[in-house]
């Protein structure tokens, strides 16, 4: 069957930026759809995308649908005619839903049948309503009316091109007729431009100075903006939400090298970095040791025959916003940080819970109890704790909110504070996100992790857990952060007395019964979460998350030593075992004794049994102890032989009652051993 190349693109006002490659993206999905559903085969599609047009390409477009054949089949014979031979309701009402008259179905088989061969119909007459239906179903939050006409997009439309081979799809899409005329660069060819071709789509648009490809303007900017930073000496940060927010502001991009002045360098580099990128779309640079260059690039959307005169502009522009972070990081050191904490008496944390300031003064006290049980300095966990959210009141956060906790930093530096006091004021927000930077001073981890139980204690002591989706204060988050920061960090902290701790810091203001094992296994409920994105089976993890110990870092510990042991030959036997050890131990009536008695044995395989779990209790104790659960679970793995041996020569409910007893107590003298690492009777 003939195959033809088809071009759709759209010439819109310019498209909203960060919106752009989603917006390119659903255009593709949905023609792709749409040819699919129609039944029509290609070689390939791609997309492309520039600020005034979203455009698609499919190469090798089949022409004309298949015939395809229909076959309906109705009622039985029997019910489709009365005894006169007078076809009935059933019939009728068949020859209706196939849309022609009773004399036209099939008769000849059990059952009333109806075929058709559907002529296929010739892909042109297709394509407009694909491409509307696409359309239509963009992700587009808020559409927009221009004019007096009552379609509505994501921006005014302005043109619309349709070719199918040479062909223009003769329709009329959001306002727009279409035809094969492009446009242009706003300034460099402010004219149409003749698409000759579906396949010299690009080619035609570049030579207009339009790059229409967003992946290639992107890389062009990347690479440009690379080279640039390296002829200054530095390394440009180049975040790839920026680049792609770049390259969806120009057609054309033409990146130049502009400078401020170094005494905007006294000013938190952050802040700098911030207003830069965000308000004005710079890549910033640094220097070898990661210090911020007086220097950044822009990048035009015009080839400037005198380029000095845009960057001259650029750095007026940004040269307001640099002073206004100057001002307010002087305003802000005039005062010591302390101070900052009167504001926040007047600043609601949460209406049941009081103010940011009451909020600081539990970190702090939980800061300091975790301190002194992971080592660290418990007077400075205490003073950084009262400063944690000093900074939030702040000119400067006033208007960067990214810099809370980075400000923190600066002015407790300024003010004297000891460094790991003014580091711990950054890090008590760590991790910030999956897979971030985690504290790096004890100081930092006891603060971080005060502050996420503070909350998660909190909210959860008023009633306001997370539902679905909604965690308006993103406990699980926090609860996560809790988790990375002790187990990656290696710090062995009893979650158990920190939390109850922390729900009696609150007093009155929370339901404190059964709060703290609310809270503990909504924290360790994440674990689940963490080990599935890792690779580690479930059931790795419930096993040890039914002996509920207190401790994320003992959890992990024992999670790994129970993985590694599911690799064992003996895993799978032993895990059936302690399940069936655990059923009849369920069974038991009454409480199973605590010592067994060799006195009540009548079978060599008991005493050998029973000589194993001495063994290997005397040996698996003091690894135990130490949490060497790896090693004691491959020593416990030797006990499948005299285990297997036991059940095959002995009956454990034996009619004597001693004799039965302390076969019982044998059990449980197995099972106890396993218990001391993890539940295996759930891998079985």
């Amino acid at each position: 069957m003939s195959a033809q190349d088809f071009l759709v693109e759209l010439g819109t006002e310019e498209l909203p930026p960060k919106a752009l490659a989603t917006l390119s993206e659903a255009f593709l999905t949905g023609i792709q759809k749409g040819l699919q559903a129609a039944g029509l085969s290609y070689a390939s599609s791609r997309y492309y995308a520039a600020p005034r047009r979203l455009a698609v390409q499919v190469l090798g477009l089949q022409t004309q649908q298949a015939d395809r054949s229909v076959n309906l089949d109705g009622p039985p014979r029997q019910a489709a005619f009365d005894a006169d031979g007078n076809p009935t309701q059933a019939a009728l009402g068949f020859a209706r839903k196939c849309g022609v008259d009773i004399s036209e179905i099939d008769q000849s088989g059990q059952k009333l049948r109806y075929s058709q061969t559907i002529t296929g119909k010739p892909t042109v007459s297709l394509l407009p309503t694909i491409v509307a239906d696409s359309l239509t179903d963009l992700p587009i939050p808020k559409r927009m009316r221009w004019g007096v006409r009552k379609d509505e997009f994501v921006r005014p439309t302005q043109w619309l091109v349709m070719l199918f081979g040479e062909q223009v799809v003769d329709c009329v899409l959001l306002a727009q007729r279409a035809g094969r005329e492009s446009r242009g660069h706003r300034f460099h060819y402010p004219h149409n431009v003749r698409i000759n071709s579906p396949a010299s789509y690009a080619d035609d648009l570049r030579k207009a100075y339009v790059l229409a490809d967003f992946a290639d303007r992107r890389e062009l900017i990347r690479k440009r903006v690379d080279e640039l930073a390296a002829q200054q000496m530095g390394k440009a940060i180049v975040p790839p939400a920026l680049l792609d927010e770049v390259a969806s502001l120009v057609e054309w991009p033409v990146p130049l090298v502009c400078s401020f002045e170094e005494r905007f360098l006294e000013v938190p580099q952050e802040a700098l970095i911030t207003t830069m990128q965000d308000n004005q779309k710079y890549f910033c640079l640094l220097d070898a040791a990661g210090k911020l260059l007086p220097r950044f690039i822009t990048v035009a959307n015009i080839e400037s025959r005198d380029p000095r005169q845009i960057v001259e502009g650029n750095e007026k522009v940004v040269r307001p916003r640099l002073t206004d972070a100057e001002f307010f990081f002087n305003q802000d050191k005039r005062q010591p940080l302390e101070s900052f904490n009167h504001r926040l008496q007047n600043v609601v944390f949460q209406a049941q819970l009081g103010t940011v300031y009451d909020k600081a003064q539990r970190v702090s006290k939980l800061a300091a109890f975790i301190a002194a049980r992971i080592g660290g300095n418990v007077e400075n966990a205490a003073r950084a704790g009262l400063l944690s959210k000093c900074d939030l009141a702040t000119e400067m956060v006033g208007e960067f909110p990214e810099m809370q906790g980075i400000a923190g930093y600066y002015y407790a530096l300024h003010h004297g504070e000891p460094a790991d006091i003014a580091q711990a004021l950054n890090e008590q927000y760590m991790p910030r996100g999956a897979g971030a930077e985690l504290p790096q001073t004890l100081t930092g981890a006891a603060v971080a992790i005060a502050d996420k139980l503070d909350t998660l204690t909190g909210i959860f002591g008023i009633g306001m857990l997370p539902t679905g989706s909604k965690d308006p204060y993103a406990l699980r988050r926090a609860a996560l952060g809790v988790l990375r920061i002790l187990i990656d960090k290696q710090l062995d902290l009893d979650l158990t007395e920190t939390v109850a701790f922390a729900v009696s810091l609150y007093g009155a203001k929370v339901e404190a019964a059964a709060l703290a094992d609310q809270v503990l296994e909504f924290v360790f409920d994440r674990l689940r979460a963490r080990y599935e994105d890792e690779g580690v089976d479930v059931a790795s993890y419930l096993a040890v998350r039914a002996l509920t110990p207190g401790s994320a870092l003992d959890f992990d510990q024992r999670v790994q030593a129970v993985q590694a042991f599911r690799r064992l030959p003996e895993a799978e036997a032993l895990a059936a075992v302690n399940k069936r050890v655990s059923n009849l131990l369920g069974k038991a009536d009454g409480a199973v004794a605590t010592t067994v008695e060799p006195k009540y044995f009548d079978n060599a395989h008991e005493f050998s049994l029973y000589s194993a779990i001495q063994q290997a209790d005397h040996a698996v104790q003091p690894m135990a102890q130490a949490r060497q659960y790896n090693e004691a679970l491959a020593r416990l793995a030797a006990l499948r032989e005299p285990v297997d041996a036991f059940f095959e020569a002995v009956m454990v409910n034996a009619e004597d009652a001693n004799v039965r007893a302390n076969r019982y107590a044998l059990l449980a003298r197995l099972r106890g051993l396993f218990l001391g690492v993890a539940d295996i009777s759930v891998l079985g």
